[in-house]
């Protein structure tokens, strides 16, 4: 059997808040279907939805979106206003560059390059 990811969907407190977090990032509408859930349908990206949990964020992310930029420094500075924060400075090996970022509930992702 094969399967195609349909969306990814991201457990948070203020779904209609996160969803445009990350609209902002990626573009698309942001979607309110209820109080408790809201989604995006990025270009080019599966849809992210967002749905109203009771429990907050624990422990770090087992799986994180790596986002390419043309400058990971430069979109953390311009992700900053809009909620992101950076975790630890920008990384830079043999095969590109990454900075570690939080959205506004606490979200790993990270902004590459390469």
């Amino acid at each position: 059997m094969r399967a195609r990811v349909q969306e990814i969907v991201f457990d948070c407190a203020d779904p209609a808040a996160l969803v445009r977090f990350w609209a902002g990032l990626l573009g698309g509408d942001p979607v309110d279907r209820s109080g408790d859930w809201s989604y995006v349908d990025p270009p080019e990206f599966v849809r992210l939805a967002f749905q109203r949990v009771p429990e907050g964020k624990a422990v770090k992310n087992r799986v994180h979106l790596d986002l390419e930029v043309a400058d990971p420094d430069r979109a953390a500075t311009e992700a900053g206003p809009a909620g992101a924060v950076r975790v630890g400075g920008p990384v830079t090996d043999e095969q590109g560059s990454f900075q570690v970022m939080r959205d506004p509930e606490g979200n790993e992702f990270c902004f590459v390059t390469g």
